[in-house]
């Protein structure tokens, strides 16, 4: 069998794509930007990582100054903005980490950043502070004093990796983790949270999936926030996971000017379940990371989107709508209750079509 020299080697491909895109402040010289956009753009690049693969600047209208990919990855000036009460730790993760590189919120589970770099730097991204003043990549070495607290308490069974991108590491590395892991018997799951399926979906190849493939049940999480998002690109390398054997999630941040109208979510988690096979797991409610007010909506809005968006849609392209709460208090559901009421065993329960009816419990004591 003879090889086809013209074709790049797997990793060529998306490594090219990150070469292509925007990777420092300088490289937004070259997008379709006025003289006043560019000099704001690279003000706020300066304070917060600025880095865009190929693909995903493809998907810019650059005719549209609230194009929503845009809004998503282009610097403006607004996130040098920081509103009262916005935090440089908005979910708590620095009060739940006992060793470097390891937050233990919850018994069961704890989240692993083997790296802080990203492919792709969102705007809105509640942890870029970490991102911007830690910003180191993997080293085994750095992860060791994290893999000896997690092989030291059992009743941890999942490891969620995610930093920084988890995905954007070398197979090598994905392997070497992925190998550490699952020698420690008391571990059932790893679990990866990623923005390369979107943003760059050549990363998705099968020696990405090999590498990952092993004991341990894979759950990949991907963050689609748009309908724009979902390309040819973005479907087979959904497709690739999928026929791994890995299970796919989704979760997407409620952004104003980006997402925040019923029609774009519900579009967006139709495509995510029919056409990608993933199924929304969540929508959050804006952190309060600083910089971000302007992007985020009201939760009274978010509560009536997700209303609207689940008389539309069947149950299982539904994602909930949560909050994380600051200082580790953890994710929340959000969206109002149909419980109004209850008098003895008969509950008044608000239906999908807004009528309340009464339920009777009918139970046998044992």
């Amino acid at each position: 069998m003879t090889t086809d020299l013209k074709q790049p080697a797997p990793d060529a491909a998306w490594q090219d794509d990150i070469r292509a895109g925007v990777r420092h402040v300088r490289d937004l010289a070259s997008l379709p930007l006025s003289p006043a956009e560019r000099a704001a753009a690279q003000e706020a690049a300066a304070a917060h990582k600025v880095r865009v693969p190929k693909p995903y600047l493809d998907l810019i209208d650059w005719n549209d100054p609230a194009d929503p990919i845009r809004a998503q990855v282009i610097p403006s000036p607004d996130e040098l903005v920081a509103a009262e009460g916005e935090l440089d730790d908005p979910i708590g993760d620095h009060a739940f980490s006992p060793v470097p590189r390891l937050t233990h919120r919850h018994a069961d589970r704890v989240l692993l950043f083997p790296t802080y770099q990203c492919a792709v730097y969102c705007r809105f991204c509640f942890r870029k502070e970490s991102l911007t003043s830690i910003g180191r990549g993997y080293t085994l070495e750095a992860l060791e004093p994290a893999l000896a607290y997690i092989a030291g308490h059992p009743e941890i069974r999942e490891v969620i990796l995610t930093g920084g991108d988890p995905l954007s590491l070398p197979d090598k590395a994905l392997a070497e983790i992925r190998a550490r892991l699952e020698a420690i018997p008391h571990l059932r799951l790893l679990r990866i949270h990623t923005r390369v399926p979107v943003a760059l979906p050549s990363r998705i190849t099968a020696g990405l999936v090999q590498a990952l493939q092993g004991r341990l049940m894979v759950t990949v999480v991907t963050h689609f926030n748009h309908a724009r998002e979902i390309t040819q690109a973005t479907e087979a390398a959904c497709r690739t996971m999928r026929q791994a054997g890995f299970v796919l999630l989704n979760q997407s941040v409620l952004l104003k000017g980006v997402n925040d109208k019923v029609e774009m979510l519900e579009e967006l988690c139709r495509e995510l379940m029919y056409r990608l096979g993933v199924k929304p797991y969540y929508l959050h409610h804006g952190d309060l990371a600083r910089g971000m007010a302007y992007r985020r909506t009201t939760i009274a809005e978010g509560q009536a989107l997700v209303a609207e968006l689940r008389q539309r849609l069947s149950g299982i392209c539904n994602p909930t709508y949560v909050i994380d709460l600051p200082d580790g208090g953890g994710k929340v559901p959000l969206a109002a209750s149909h419980i109004e009421g209850r008098d003895g065993d008969t509950w008044r329960i608000r239906g999908q079509d807004g009528r309340v009816r009464e339920y009777t419990e009918v139970v046998v004591d044992s």
